[in-house]
Parts: structure tokens; sequence; C-alpha cells
């Protein structure tokens, strides 16, 4: 006989059971807003307004001009599963509105204080309803206008744990800016305003598709939008793709939406992105808003708690259509005949050259032939490679070692890499008589690309551009930690217009940039001001270098190993450095080589990867026995 002391099972409290409901629902604060947004749009707002503060740690506000909601809906809208939007199973494979699960409000209230006011329009008062941590008080009558406005105070403020876990304020915000932007361009018929403590960041009139993408993304985009539109007795594709030259380096302007609800598809994603792969270069990314419209049964929207994820009914259609569709757009942009596919439908892949048998090198090497192993792998393992400059490393010494005696004497006056011509010739000018570079210490530059320099044991094959970025990035930290930055001002200041998107992570980042020579001042909006570039850039657009800089510290992530002060300093050296490509006449390769050995650690650039490959010449004698 089974006792009640044997029983283990029972069920949760109801505040448990929403808190961990709320796992799956509330990631962070863009999940609120976006839970926030689908309730304003589903009660058939035309105007919506939204307002955070501490990138909504400390408050998320909501307006909406919608239906509202009576004193009884009010109270049932906290209830888990409560919901307006489906009432049998069969409804599951008839959804029409964006919000249908019933438990965004209960989760949201179990781990925030929530305060809402609402009223419908036949109603002359309304009703204000507050819940703290899942606590509720009774409604009170309350004067405000028709819809409703939901305020969310202090987000996990009785979970720590999840709090601690929320990223920099500039992330989150991130994150909402594109809730936002995604509630946004699925209804361009609504008007949306979306705002700070400090500034509004979006005002966005209802208007056409057109116009709602130029809002958000600023009239550039307007001007190099592509239209798309077709139907089949199964679905309707429509949208805008844009042209290729506009692509970017980060993913995060790539919108799919389905009877007006935003999805994400990895295999319509890739699709689009081997279609644009012919007209962009490698990892670089193309904006699009595509909307598929279909039957309701047609797909599945109940598979994610976020809703996010979707399945088609039939995905190989869909992926056939979209594939074709986006080719064609493309190709008649650019008045380019139909290519020959395979019978898959897709382009034979190239081969990766190989090189012939038997001439492969061992690992470690990017020569053949090179079986002892890369110079930096002769020093120690991967884990000593960052802290390579805290072992007493002494560029000096090490270059007396690999040169002939009597070289290094001449390192002194070496004109300094990246100077202007002028400078250069000026710095020639000014050096002894008598000084002559020394075809012992012989430097040969090879395709454009690699250093060749002779040592006493072998030789070094040096990465100009690996190189340069080590040189930069050390010359940059140290100009940010000791607040003296070269900054060369310009004669014309320039405006730039950014994306939300990446204004936020621009105020982010802008004390650091200003410690390495950019004098950038911000302004209303989401423009801003250079007045000054660092020194070391020379004939550049500082618009494109700016933003690619944003954009590769945003693509780092945590796999780069760097803090992010470092992240920064790395994206600015990657394209302050001298590409290669660029040919050097024979001053510029001794300062590249001066100046790298002078770094604390030459070897690697700042994520590890080699600036230089040395082979021995016992190897070199190897291949010739």
């Amino acid at each position: 006989m089974t006792t009640p002391s044997d029983s283990v099972i029972h069920l949760l409290p109801s505040e448990l059971a929403n808190k961990i409901a709320a796992g799956e629902v509330v990631e962070r604060p863009a999940s609120v807003v976006k839970e926030l947004l689908d309730n304003a749009i589903d009660s058939g707002a035309d105007s919506i307004k939204v307002l955070i503060q501490q990138s909504g740690r400390s408050m998320i506000q909501v307006t909406d001009n919608g239906c509202g909601m009576s004193k009884e809906d009010l109270v049932m809208c906290f209830r888990r599963h409560a919901t307006s939007k489906i009432s049998s199973a069969e409804d599951l494979y008839n959804i029409h509105t964006l919000g249908f699960r019933g438990e965004a409000m209960a989760s949201v209230a179990s781990v925030a204080q929530v305060n809402i006011k609402t009223r419908r329009i036949q109603d002359e008062s309304g009703w204000e309803h507050e819940v703290r941590g899942g606590q509720e008080k009774e409604p009170v009558p309350a004067a405000t206008q028709a819809g409703t406005s939901v305020t969310v105070r202090n987000l996990f403020f009785n979970v720590p744990a999840r709090r601690a876990f929320l990223k920099t304020d500039a992330t989150e915000l991130r994150h909402i800016i594109i809730a936002v932007q995604q509630a946004a361009l699925a209804h361009p018929e609504i008007a949306f305003e979306f705002s700070d403590e400090k500034e509004i960041i979006y005002r966005l009139p209802s208007g056409s598709l057109a116009d709602r993408i130029a809002g958000i993304y600023g009239k550039s985009y307007r001007a190099s939008l592509l239209p798309v539109e077709e139907s089949t007795s199964l679905f309707t594709l429509r949208g805008y793709l844009i042209d290729p030259k506009m692509a970017k380096k980060n993913r995060g302007e790539q919108f799919l939406f389905v009877n007006g609800r935003p999805f994400m598809h990895r295999h319509l994603n890739y699709i689009i992105q081997n279609v644009y792969s012919s007209w962009i270069g490698k990892e670089m990314y193309p904006f699009y808003a595509l909307y598929y419209e279909l039957e309701p049964g047609k797909i599945d929207v109940n598979v994610h708690p976020s809703k996010l994820e979707i399945k088609f009914e039939d995905e190989r259609s869909v992926a056939a259509f979209t594939r074709s569709i986006i080719t064609r757009s493309l190709n008649e942009r650019f008045n380019v005949p139909d290519a020959s596919f395979d019978e898959t439908g897709e382009r034979p892949p190239r081969q990766p050259f190989t090189f012939p048998e038997g001439f492969g090198g061992g690992s470690g090497s990017s020569l053949p032939g090179n079986r002892g192993g890369s110079w930096p792998d002769r020093f120690g393992t991967d884990s000593d490679r960052r802290t390579f400059g805290n072992k007493g490393f002494n560029g000096n010494e090490m270059m007396e070692k690999l040169y002939p005696s009597g070289i290094s004497e001449q390192l002194g006056g070496t004109a300094g890499f990246g100077q202007a011509e002028g400078e250069q010739a000026a710095s020639r000018s000014a050096q002894p008589a008598e000084k002559v570079y020394d075809k012992h210490r012989g430097y040969w530059q090879l395709h454009d690309q690699y250093i060749i320099s002779q040592t006493r044991s072998g030789m070094f094959i040096i990465d100009q551009y690996a190189a340069h970025t080590r040189i930069i990035f050390e010359r940059a930290t140290n100009s940010a930690e000791a607040g003296l930055p070269g900054t060369q001002q310009l004669l014309f200041p320039q405006i730039i217009d950014f994306s939300a998107s990446d204004f936020a992570l621009l105020k982010d980042v802008l004390p650091t940039l200003r410690k390495i020579g950019f004098n950038i001042q911000l302004m209303s909006g989401n423009s801003a001001q250079v007045l000054g570039v660092p020194a070391e850039l020379t004939k550049i657009d500082e618009k494109p270098i700016i933003e690619s800089i944003l954009q590769d510290f945003q693509n780092m992530g945590n796999t780069s190993g760097l803090d992010p002060k470092e992240k920064l300093l790395f994206a600015y050296a990657t394209k302050a450095a001298i590409p290669r490509g660029r040919k050097l006449n024979f001053p510029e390769m001794e300062a590249l080589i001066d100046q790298l050995f002078a770094c604390s650690n030459p070897f690697f650039d700042p994520v590890n990867r080699p600036t230089t490959v040395f082979i021995p010449l016992d190897d070199i004698h190897k291949r010739f026995r």
C-alpha cells in the first residue's frame, strides 16, 4: 500500500511554473519588446510607441491605440494559457495572429513589475492593473486614452542569476532595435515610434514598404532596392532585395516574413546567400525583406516558444520557388542571360587547387618542404603565442642573430613605413650620404603579398598584411593607453548617417575610437560628424572604413580571444594595414620588417595567425638531394 510519504511527484506552484515558462519566452529585454509588440499589432492598432530605459533593464513601455481590454480581460490576460486567439485544436492550423499561446504576459509578470492601463473605445473610462513578480493587485479605474499601455520595470528583479547573464547595454539595445525593425518591416501600414530616455531612435510614419525600409536604413537603400513579386497557385512572394554593392560584412539585415509574421529559416537564407554569391564577396551579406503569403494551414507556426521558427508543408517547392525568383531578379537587374545549371539546379562546385603528389609541406608550414615547422612553432606552443612578448623578447638581439654582422647598424634613420611618399623622400634625403642599402640583407616581394628576407641560417617569409596589422595594433594599443593619439584633421568634415544598431554600437565604442585618433562628434538622430581620423589612415573614405570597423568588431563574437577593447583595436588595425597586393619598394619593406621586430609579439597577429614563416637552409638543401 502506498502512503503519502512514498509520493515524489507533485504539482509545481503556479508562481514557480510561470518562472520556468519565462525562461522559454523571456530571454532578454528584446523578448519582452517582441511579445508586447505582437499583442499591440494583434489589437488592431495603427500607431505604436516603444519607450525604453537602460536598454530595457529598468523599463520597457509599449503603447498602442488598439481595441483595448475590459476589466475582466485585463485580469485574464495574466493567466497562463489564457488567449483570445484560439479555441480548439483546429485553430492551431489556421493562425492569423502573432501572439496566441497565452504565455507572454504571465511569463513577463512573473519576472518583472508590470503595470497595464487600458480602455476600450466604447468605454468612458479605463482600468489599471499591477502585477509584481506574479503577485497581483486588484484592478482600479483609471483615466487613460483608448488602447493599451504596458509598462515593464526591473526585468529579472527576482531572478538575479538571469539578470547577471544580460550583456552590455549596447548589445541589449541592438537586440531591441532588431525586434522593432522586424515589427516595423512586417507592418508598414502601422506608424512606429521608438525612443530611449535620451532621444528618438525611430519615428516611422505609415506608408509603403519602400518608404519603411528607407526610414530604417536611410535614403541610400531606397535607391538600391530591387523589387520582387511573383505568385503561383500555392503562394505569393513579394518584397525587396538590395543591390549587391550594398552588401555588408555582418548579418542582421536579412528579414523573412510569412503572413505578416517574422520567421527564421536557415535553408531559405542559405539559398538567397548562395544566389548572391556570384555578385558579392565571401562573407558578405545583403539586405532583403521577403514576404511569403499562403494559406495558414500550409505552415506550422507552433514549433518554438518564441514563434520565430516555422515549418512549410512543402519545403522543397518553397525553396525552389525562392531560388528561381531571386536568381531572375538579380539577373534582370544586370541584364545577365540565363546560365546553364546541372540537373539539380546547382552550379558545378569549384575544385580546390592541390599541389602535385609529394610536393606538399608539413603541418605549420606555408611552403613545401618545411618539415621542421614554422619559426614560431620552435619558440613555443599555441598557448604561448599571446604571451610571447612577456618572455623578455628583444627585437635588436633577434636581428643580430638572424642577419650577418654589421647589418643592424644600418637600422637607424630608416624611413617610417606608412609615411606619405614626400615624407619618405625627405627622410631619405636627411640620412648620411654614406648610407646604402646592403644587398646582403636582401628583401624580395613575392606576388605583391609576401616579403622574402634572407637570414644567417635560412629565410623568412613575411605576410605584409598580417605584419602591418600587428604593428598598427600595438601602436593603437599604446596610443589608447597613453591617451596621446595622433589625429589628422579633415579639411572638410564628413557627416555620416548610420543605421540605428550601428549608431548604438558607435556610441558604445566611441571613447576608445577617440583614444586612437578618431575625432567624431555625435549629432541628432543616427548621424555623426567626422572631424579627424588617425594619422595612420591616408587616402581613405571615412564612411566605409568606420562602418567596416564597427561591422568587424560586431562579427568577432567571443572566438577571437580578445577583450572588447582589443577587438575594436584589431578591427581598426585590419583596416589601417597595407593590403595584400600592394607593391612595396625596398625602403618600405625594410621599414616594415624593422617595425615588426620592434613589436612585443612580432611572430603573430592579434588573433594568433602567423605573420612570419621561417624556412631553415637545411630544409632547402634537402629539396635538392
